[in-house]
């Protein structure tokens, strides 16, 4: 793809300032769409300071920290979007608001110009419903620091083009993603479906009074943080004794597993009282003020961490 086409991100909030960042960071030109003005200004002091990471840590050109400003081009309007060879949503996880997004997007971009959905969990297939041109919607699903992790899912609808994924597939390549290609569309696609398992298991874990979240935190972190960045659960089962020593485990402590449909009681007690974690202080711990920020600025250094280790033990082409 031509860095001298633009590419529109919907929404420049909590993530897609982090994808506008990485796009810009890799010499391409983008159109920002947020509402309201005040969201601009926390977009552009959040690329500023993601471009001065990357230029810190990941050795891009010093110059950088200005020329990406003549390529960001804040829309007020996704009229502002004709123009795009790649359009990006990132708005709220709401399936509403984004279908009221895209008919607003298909309007006035090009038929042939890939949408991809940064949604987390919603369908691919039920997003490409009532689409002009369902072909060329795809899941794009980033995880945040979006310009420092490699991490990309592509997300194949029933009605997913080959030519859309192309498209897709050689721009993460371009701005530096290992993308996972999901060729079901099925909810929560691969990482959140494994996290979200083990979310349920934590919150059955605590529920049941088998220890508190303190403590399940660190019997996670100490030992799947172990392995998790090293390689993944396959990976894991080989290195450490093999599927038939894992299959002999397994049998015992499958049948006690949680599998329940609904919401944890406790999280669902939690989304009632819109706990929000570090947001407002609220969750499975208290924040005080400055919390929010130490933790974040925990996420970023870890990231950078992982990144430097992943290069090491699986560079990119």
């Amino acid at each position: 793809m031509n860095t001298d086409d633009p590419i529109g991100v919907a929404g420049v909030g909590f993530l897609g300032r982090g994808i506008a960042a990485c796009l810009l960071a890799h010499g391409f030109r983008v159109v920002g769409y947020t509402v309201g003005r005040d969201t601009h200004e926390i977009a552009r002091d959040y690329i500023e300071k993601a471009i001065a990471e990357l230029i810190e840590r990941a050795d891009f050109p010093a110059s950088l920290a200005e020329t990406w400003r003549e390529r960001y081009i804040p829309a007020s309007s996704l009229s502002e979007f004709a123009p795009c060879v790649f359009v990006i949503e990132s708005v709220l996880e709401d399936f509403a608001i984004k279908q009221q997004v895209f008919d607003q997007i298909e309007a006035v971009v090009g038929e042939d110009v890939p949408i991809a959905s940064n949604t987390s969990a919603i369908p691919i297939t039920s997003l490409q419903q009532q689409r002009r041109h369902p072909g060329r919607f795809l899941g794009m699903h980033w995880c945040q620091p979006a310009y420092a992790t490699r991490f990309l899912e592509l997300i194949r609808g029933e009605h997913t083009s080959d030519a859309a994924i192309q498209i897709a597939t050689s721009l993460a390549e371009q701005i530096g993603k290992e993308s996972c290609l999901v060729r079901k569309d099925v909810p929560g696609f691969i990482a959140n479906r494994l996290a979200y398992a083990m979310y349920r298991e934590a919150l059955h874990l605590l529920e049941t009074g088998v220890a508190d979240a303190e403590t399940i935190d660190r019997g996670f972190r100490n030992v799947c943080g172990l392995w998790a960045t090293l390689c993944g659960p396959f990976r894991w089962i080989d290195i450490t004794g093999g599927p038939a020593l894992y299959a002999k485990a397994m049998k015992g402590v499958l049948p006690t597993l949680s599998n329940a449909s609904e919401l944890p009681e406790t999280l669902e007690k939690m989304w009632r009282n819109d706990d929000r974690g570090t947001i407002n202080g609220r969750g499975f711990y208290n924040y005080a003020p400055g919390d929010a920020e130490h933790w974040e600025a925990l996420l970023h250094r870890h990231a950078w961490a992982v990144r430097d280790l992943q290069e090491e033990y699986y560079p990119l082409p």
